[in-house]
């Protein structure tokens, strides 16, 4: 199968993606979050772009790619640009008022004035830089979190914290990785540090704790109660921040143990205070976190999913970065869109779930997750694909990549990886559930689902809904958001009115302990198999 490049613009992101894909597509495994409430049904209208040189507008949902392509992406066109604008310019409550006051009437302090908004992710943590005068982001920058190496999840490093010498010191490994980012902000926008005056921190409980340096040891045994839950507002040499010592860090609030101040400002990104149908938000990462519900009653919880869908305990896995599979399609044979298009080796979260799915359709896996033998195969299997069978380790496998003499190596996907694989979509799935029984609820019933994460926005809904990690809901209910959390830590970085929705959504969504419900290990049971 043929592969082109399209070129996003003014974002100047490039991506290789199959013959086929729609704009859409393309846009997701680019980053960029359009909106598109149809579902990509193309009735809407709102995911319009336009085609360079040529200026021809067209809907991205309805677009093919056939050949390579530069695209323009209006800002009407984006998920989330208009409410970041419209909370910057709000009069009055457009910006935290601490910041301006002090700079009223100073020569040159106009357009001066910058903040810092904060994901810190289990994996990852992301830091955007806003212009405070008009609430536009002028630099991103992301790395891994470094306290991975206390361990890749969050009870790993509850363990790791459980004295107060080890609490300062992954306290300390956090604060320094985020001065580091906003350095390079700010060398990005060619400004002093000394320019930002606020910072707003988001992240899971523990995370949030660590950062705060407060203790988590109650977070690793029951009833798991986090040390508070209320929002912060410290000075910055409180932590040890490098920006302006007159600023402000504002920490938003935790709702349970398990579920910290990014399922908050997810929440709040997506306006759950203001839906009128009945919603599900799927925030998928090493720790899955899950928000269901209406205006009127509206439930969380967190899962274990482990860090397999990040490309970790996945022998050929990877986060993703160049040369990681993160789509997979069948065309008589296999056919993989790979990061950076360049030869792959590895396989990222998206790819992992895709070849998952394929091989189902193909009846190479059965819906227990084992590889199906050779003489149970459908007579009907491509030559090709057949071929790819393998063992590693004594184990069935598949051979995504071939070793073909070119530099090109072996990419695998083992038994293992298949069960690891499992055990990630069945937490999550078993949340969904059990959320979904405190309302009464079945799969017909959900009207939306919004996958966030920087991995949900890469999920192609086919799949995810082929493997049972979403209910079996039509795929055009189904749209990525992108990172949720720090679209809304952006909005607690400039409005007001946003921090007092975030406290009220906070003090509303009820905190589901699933592992406490007593029906949570035959949920789970049911939901590793891989089945809609």
């Amino acid at each position: 199968m043929k592969h082109f490049r399209v070129v996003f613009k003014p974002d100047d992101k490039e991506i290789s993606i199959h013959q086929g894909a729609t704009l859409l597509e393309a846009a997701r495994q680019a980053g960029i979050i359009l909106t598109a409430p149809c579902g990509g049904k193309g009735t809407c209208g709102k995911c319009a772009v336009r085609l360079h040189p040529s200026g021809q507008q067209v809907l991205a949902c309805q677009h093919p790619v056939q050949s390579d392509l530069v695209v323009v992406v209006p800002p009407e066109s984006r998920f989330y640009e208009h409410k970041i604008l419209d909370h910057g310019l709000a009069v009055g409550a457009g910006v935290h008022p601490s910041v301006f006051r002090r700079h009223e009437g100073m020569a040159g302090s106009v357009g001066g004035v910058f903040g810092v908004a904060v994901d810190i992710g289990t994996t990852t943590v992301v830091a955007k830089l806003l212009d405070m005068t008009d609430g536009r982001c002028r630099a991103t920058e992301a790395v891994l979190n470094p306290q991975t190496r206390f361990g890749d999840d969050v009870v790993s490093r509850i363990n790791y914290a459980q004295s107060v010498e080890h609490l300062a010191e992954i306290h300390r490994v956090i604060i320094d990785c985020i001065n580091d980012l906003i350095r390079r902000l700010c060398r990005q926008a060619a400004i002093s540090t000394s320019r930002v005056y606020e910072v707003c921190v988001v992240g899971n409980t523990t995370m949030n704790h660590i950062f705060l340096g407060y203790p988590v040891e109650q977070l690793g045994r029951a009833p798991y109660h986090a040390y508070s839950v209320d929002a912060r507002d410290l000075p910055p040499g409180d932590l040890g921040l490098d920006m302006n010592p007159a600023g402000n860090v504002h920490c938003v609030e935790n709702i349970a143990g398990f579920v910290g101040a990014d399922t908050t400002a997810v929440a709040l990104a997506v306006d759950m205070d203001g839906i009128q149908d009945r919603a599900l938000v799927v925030d998928i990462g090493t720790n899955g976190e899950i928000v269901l519900g209406a205006r009127d009653r509206l439930y969380a919880a967190s899962c274990a999913a482990g860090p397999a869908l990040e490309g970790a305990r996945i022998k050929y896995g990877s986060r993703a970065a160049d040369g990681a599979i993160d789509a997979v399609v069948v065309d008589g044979d296999i056919s993989l869109d790979v990061i950076g298009g360049i030869v792959p080796r590895s396989i990222c979260g998206s790819g992992l779930i895709d070849a998952v799915a394929v091989l189902l359709e193909l009846g190479v896996l059965d819906a227990t997750g084992r590889f199906v033998s050779p003489a149970g195969l459908p007579k009907n299997l491509p030559t090709a694909v057949a071929s790819r069978l393998c063992e590693c380790d004594g184990q069935p496998a598949f051979r995504l990549a071939r070793d073909d003499g070119t530099g090109q190596a072996d990419v695998l996907l083992t038994q293992k990886d298949i069960r690891e694989m499992q055990l990630a979509k069945a937490a999550i799935l078993a949340g969904i559930r059990i959320l979904m029984n405190k309302l009464g609820m079945a799969d017909r019933d959900i009207e939306r689902v919004l996958l966030a994460g920087a991995f949900g926005n890469y999920i192609r809904p086919a799949s995810a809904v082929r493997i049972g990690l979403l209910p079996n809901v039509p795929l055009d209910h189904i749209q990525s958001v992108g990172n949720a959390a720090a679209t809304g830590a952006q909005m607690l970085l400039i409005s007001d009115e946003c921090r007092d929705r975030a406290a009220r959504l906070a003090r509303r969504i009820q905190y589901v302990e699933i592992a406490h419900e007593k029906d949570f290990s035959d949920i789970f049971s049911d939901a590793m198999l891989l089945s809609p």
